[in-house]
């Protein structure tokens, strides 16, 4: 039986699988040689100290121990072909991983993506990084993937409790992940790696008989006394079935205006708006590693940091090292930003979303729009900071010291926004409480990273699609809709994951609750 152990090295030694060798047969005290193979089963950074350390959970083999390596394999998918159908409106992580649910289930799902597959965004993300012109069915957040897709890759969540994590990050490695994912505190794909892996997922859905549809936007639920009947296309077709996994997103608004218009029950649901900032990554390392140079062991140093400021959450939020900001608008006249790092994280600059938690009172005048208050709210500040910017895909954008001193910046550096900025004071973007907390927020901010608040920092805005505006009730058994059979809410949009890990942790269960009721 191999034993498990928990130890420290340097970050020299965790890289090397020779001096681990020699750094756990020291632990043994047996000689290197006597060891057969050391498996490391976790590992994270330790940067508390001066010397950094990283912590490794690994399981150790002597010579002559039964050691197979351990490989990950697909589950057995069935052939769907002719199964019974249910729907699923939203290729992104829950809508995908609801519909792999489905079939080693032995249902059939039929995927229907309002954007186009994940090879033909590309042009669209083009476009509007270099030309300004935004699609409103293919963009950073619609489109087969989803939202993460082209918006980093990130697959750490702190919703252990919803579910299985780890088996999500098999099927993952699975679909051609590296198995690093399953090791690392803090795992990460990268925007350059997870589009084949999507494209394996579609082809492996198409291959056991179910359906994917791009280009395919819904634009009404059949409904009949109460109960769900199938969907109609933008084009007038429609598709029928009476099980209907609705998993559209974050920024999916004529969904949400859908439902509101048929008088479907949704409600507003506080979410978290600010800025995205831009910091040098080599100002980041020193802060967090406490060195002038971090070495080539060490990853480009993350952050996370949370203050309360006046009774109000406001905190980093998609946070990407050796990344870039990117353009996430969803249709014409708003501008919206996000982050994403490469699979090396190897890009000059470190960014963040830092946002404020809001509340439902904040949304009061827009309170005409009743359940889409929030959505109205979010909407506002993406037109203004659009009207503001110059009307096009620029953003408003200040140096994070003289924001906070409520001066206009007599300059803006060159940063990793590619359709570029217009130097604003960003107190014109939002609303004055907003303002207030975050000028306050950032002082306090800096105060724990010696060095971060800084002129050497950019402010983009806005950071405004952290989460959905709008929740869509749901039985909290059942996972039906409270008020309409056969309508599954699910995922990001529906207001109940928050990230690519819960929201394929919810496509999952949903299609088991699917799976239960027939």
């Amino acid at each position: 039986m191999p034993r498990e152990f928990q130890f420290q090295v340097s970050p020299e030694v965790a890289a090397n699988e020779s001096l681990l060798r020699q750094h756990v047969a020291k632990l043994f005290h047996v000689s290197p040689s006597e060891i057969q193979k050391v498996v490391v089963v976790k590992r994270s950074i330790d940067a508390r100290q001066k010397a950094i350390k990283v912590n490794i959970k690994a399981n150790v083999f002597l010579v002559g121990e039964p050691f197979v390596p351990t490989t990950i394999e697909l589950p057995d998918y069935p052939n769907v072909t002719t199964k019974q159908e249910v729907i699923v409106v939203g290729a992104g992580p829950a809508g995908l991983f609801a519909a792999l649910q489905l079939i080693e289930l032995g249902l059939k799902p039929i995927v229907i993506e309002r954007g186009k597959d994940v090879r033909g965004r590309r042009r669209d993300l083009k476009a509007i990084n270099r030309e300004g012109i935004v699609n409103e069915d293919s963009n950073y957040c619609f489109g087969e993937g989803g939202a993460g897709t082209y918006s980093d890759g990130k697959l750490y969540t702190r919703s252990k409790k919803r579910g299985d994590v780890d088996r999500i990050l098999q099927l993952l490695v699975g679909f051609g992940a590296t198995s690093e994912i399953m090791v690392e505190a803090h795992p990460h794909i990268g925007t350059n790696k997870l589009p084949q892996i999507i494209q394996d997922i579609r082809e492996k859905i198409i291959a056991c008989g179910g359906e994917v549809l791009f280009e395919k936007r819904v634009t009404d639920i059949l409904i009949k006394n109460q109960e769900v009947e199938g969907v109609v296309l933008h084009d007038g077709s429609s598709i029928h079935a009476n099980k209907l996994i609705l998993a559209t997103g974050h920024s999916a608004r004529d969904i949400f205006e859908l439902l509101d218009r048929k008088q479907v029950h949704i409600e507003a649901k506080p979410f978290a708006l600010g800025v995205r900032a831009e910091h040098p990554q080599s100002l980041i390392d020193s802060i967090q590693y406490s060195c002038d140079f971090r070495g080539e062991y060490l990853p480009p140093a993350p952050y996370s940091i949370v203050k309360q400021v006046g009774g109000r959450g406001m905190y980093s939020f998609c946070m990407c090292p050796g990344g870039v900001i990117a353009p996430c608008a969803t249709a014409p006249g708003e501008v919206v930003t996000n982050g994403w790092s490469p699979s090396k994280r190897d890009q000059a600059t470190a960014n963040s979303g830092i946002v404020v938690e809001l509340k439902l009172e904040d949304f009061k005048p827009f309170a005409k729009y009743g359940a889409l208050a929030g959505m109205e709210f979010q909407k506002a500040i993406e037109q203004k900071a659009w009207h503001l910017a110059g009307e096009t895909q620029k953003v408003p954008a200040q140096r994070m010291v003289d924001f906070a001193q409520k001066k206009v910046s007599a300059e803006i550096p060159k940063t990793s926004y590619v359709p570029g900025t217009t130097s604003v004071e960003l107190g014109e973007v939002f609303p004055s409480f907003l303002t207030q907390t975050m000028r306050e927020g950032f002082a306090l901010f800096g105060k724990s990273m010696k060095g971060y608040f800084t002129n050497d920092a950019i402010l983009h805005a806005p950071e405004s699609r952290t989460s959905s505006p709008v929740r869509i009730p749901r039985d909290p058994i059942s996972l039906e809709h409270l008020q309409i059979k056969g309508l599954y809410p699910c995922g990001e949009g529906a207001g109940y994951a928050g990230g690519i890990i819960s929201a394929a942790i919810d496509g999952e269960k949903c299609a088991l609750k699917i799976a239960e009721s027939l």
